[in-house]
């Protein structure tokens, strides 16, 4: 989780994702918990998740970040990839998550999947790629 998450230009992605049948399971990365416009929100899975093969994929918004958490990002895209996770990236997040994964792409959201980027530039474009999952 991360303060001032940003979707850029495809908005909130959680209602989208959610239609798709995702299930949200925020990591944080930094404090235990976010407290943003007065709602505490708790993270509920963590990095060790990923390992054991709890989760299928990382959802990666974008947001301005210290290097801290740039920093903790970056270790949670690259043990997705380790774990053959998909990653999915928003807004900043994508250069990030390309950057990282070693897979050039440039757009508002982009999944990563087995070394290949799918290029979402508007809203329909995620739920079809999502849905194609």
């Amino acid at each position: 989780m991360r303060r001032d998450m940003d979707f850029g230009e495809l908005g909130d992605v959680e209602g989208a994702l959610r239609a798709e049948g995702v299930g949200l399971a925020p990591i944080s990365t930094g404090d235990a918990s976010l407290v943003t416009g007065g709602v505490t929100v708790l993270a509920t899975a963590t990095a060790n998740d990923i390992v054991e093969g709890k989760l299928k994929g990382l959802v990666v918004p974008g947001g301005s970040q210290d290097e801290a958490g740039l920093a903790a990002v970056r270790s949670l895209v690259e043990l997705a990839k380790a774990n053959g996770l998909l990653v999915i990236a928003f807004s900043d997040g994508v250069a990030l998550a390309a950057e990282s994964l070693g897979v050039p792409a440039e757009a508002p959201g982009v999944v990563f999947k087995n070394g290949a980027a799918t290029l979402l530039n508007e809203r329909a474009e995620l739920s079809a790629a999502v849905g194609a999952l």
